[in-house]
């Protein structure tokens, strides 16, 4: 037997749900949901995927790649420039480069400002 769900909204838990949301939109150019606030925000993907926000008393970061605190998610993205451009500008915006980069050449591992660790690959 076959279930047929499709995926409609991945929730990230973070200590600035609209800080998180505008380092993504910046990120990806997705757009903010008009009605996120301080307690939960989100962006509107493609194909009617959301990204949302929530805020978390005692929030604690991701360690990647050591497990003291679970990395809890990972978030792959395709790009069409140049990885080493791409990750300048992630930089720019506040993401983070780990020391561990497991996939050589063929994509980079940041993390987002709150400690999530994600992908980027050329497309």
């Amino acid at each position: 037997m076959s279930l047929e769900m499709k995926l409609v909204a991945i929730t990230l838990d973070c200590p600035d749900p609209l800080a998180l949301a505008a380092f993504y939109r910046q990120a990806t150019g997705l757009e903010l949901h008009p009605e996120s606030d301080a307690g939960f925000a989100g962006l509107n993907g493609e194909h009617g995927l959301f990204i949302g926000f929530q805020r978390v008393d005692d929030y604690r970061a991701p360690s990647w790649p050591g497990q003291v605190v679970p990395q809890q998610l990972h978030i792959c993205f395709e790009v069409d420039e140049d990885l080493t451009v791409v990750e300048a500008q992630l930089l720019e915006l506040g993401a983070g480069k780990p020391d561990h980069q497991p996939h050589g050449d063929k994509a980079r591992v940041l993390t987002d400002p709150v400690g999530y660790p994600f992908c980027i690959s050329l497309r």
